[in-house]
């Protein structure tokens, strides 16, 4: 068997439920021979975790695999994560815009609903609503409350993922510390009877980076995802988990000074930043000083999809400042993939990227380097969303947590 050994708790041979559930769910042992092997478990042990598991309803038994004796016989049974036993709740917030949606435990959007929600009118408001989208959304999908194992928030400022409070975002007032996951998890109490569950939160350009990497390239063990709307941000996955920083903060380019920006203020209250030049919302204030109606950057982008000129000059112009300080980013982490994301991410904006960044960057960091635009579009961040949930809840040590709740 290749890949990584299996995580062990508490000594060799002492491989855990929740151990066995991570080899079946990453495909790296499906059969009860194949554990036994991987663990080093006896038969009977092995029966004895997967008992655990069947009997909480997370795991089924799918077709005859290959046989595993070279004596021949029959084939061996395999193992499957059933990922119909329960549902995820995923929402993304941008500045004036939101998305939700359910999602199954593998990740497909079986309902989703897309709206405007404005930041600015604070948590206690912005939740509530999404509590009742979640209300709706399980009605359309015929699911029970019960079904429901978590949800995930994906929202645009920095995040402390141990607590899930925003801090300081520049752009959400009212929202600097606020316990957004007793009020989310309380709002859909109110609009759904659930009873509470586990809300999870993070910035949204990590979350739309997660979901793009998981989904689109897997292999790539070097990924950053730059989302450009209201503001800029980035997600960096680095061997398939998401790298904050110490305290969240990783990834917050927007606010990297740049020369050109000296005399703009930034809504951060500093001069100079990259996303008080180069922003969805800087775009925007450019073209309204010019004539053209445009308030955020859902309106450039608007713009861009009717091939305004104006529209498309400036973007461009706003992607050959953010190639800039992408070079040396590229530079520093020398990704495989580089992914523009959000309501800039069309011909114009990237052209500019890649005039700048191959021009400033050296050429063995890009001789290697793909710069793409999101393969899920306007879904990256709640399939994102979804898939952190799905991971916090199946990590080995937490599914001990749970089916001991289970009782099994």
């Amino acid at each position: 068997m290749t890949g990584r050994p299996v995580r062990r708790g508490r000594g060799a041979g002492q491989a855990s439920a929740g151990e066995l559930l991570e080899l079946v769910r990453s495909r790296r042992a499906v059969t009860r021979g194949a554990l036994q092997q991987a663990t080093g478990l006896s038969r009977a042990t092995v029966g004895q975790r997967l008992d655990r598991l069947f009997r909480a309803g997370w795991l089924r038994e799918g077709a005859g695999g290959p046989v595993d004796s070279p004596l021949g016989g029959r084939p061996s049974i395999t193992l499957e994560f059933d990922d119909e036993h329960a549902v995820v709740l995923a929402a993304d917030l941008d500045t004036r815009h939101a998305r939700a949606a359910v999602l199954s435990l593998s990740g497909e959007i079986l309902t989703e609903h897309s709206g405007t929600l404005v930041v600015e009118d604070g948590p206690d408001v912005v939740l509530g609503e999404l509590g009742r989208w979640f209300g709706e959304l399980l009605e359309k999908t015929g699911r029970g409350t019960e079904s429901v194992c978590g949800v995930g928030l994906a929202v645009p400022g920095p995040v402390d993922t141990e607590t899930g409070r925003v801090v300081q975002p520049p752009i959400m007032p009212g929202w600097d510390g606020y316990d957004i996951r007793s009020r989310l998890s309380g709002a859909l109490t109110e609009h759904t009877g659930a009873a509470a569950v586990p809300v999870l939160v993070d910035n949204d350009a990590n979350l739309m980076a997660y979901g793009e990497q998981r989904t689109g390239y897997p292999d790539c063990s070097a990924f950053v995802l730059v989302k450009v709307s209201t503001g800029i941000g980035a997600g960096v996955v680095v061997d398939g988990a998401v790298f904050r920083g110490i305290d969240g903060g990783a990834g917050d380019i927007g606010h990297i000074r740049v020369p050109e920006g000296a005399q703009t203020l930034c809504r951060c209250g500093s001069y100079g930043c990259l996303a008080a030049i180069a922003s969805g919302g800087a775009v925007a204030r450019r073209l309204a000083e010019a004539g053209v109606p445009a308030a955020s950057g859902s309106d450039v982008r608007d713009l861009l999809a009717s091939g305004h000129p104006d529209a498309v000059g400036l973007a461009r112009e706003a992607g050959r400042r953010v190639g800039d300080v992408l070079a040396t980013v590229v530079t520093l982490l020398n990704p495989g993939v580089l992914m523009i994301a959000g309501d800039l991410a069309g011909t114009p904006f990237l052209t500019g990227v890649r005039e700048l960044l191959y021009q400033r960057a050296l050429p063995r960091s890009t001789a290697h380097l793909d710069v793409v635009t999101a393969r899920l579009g306007e879904r990256s961040g709640l399939v994102g969303a979804g898939a952190m949930v799905v991971e916090h809840l199946y990590a080995p040590e937490r599914v001990e947590e749970r089916l001991r709740a289970l009782g099994v």
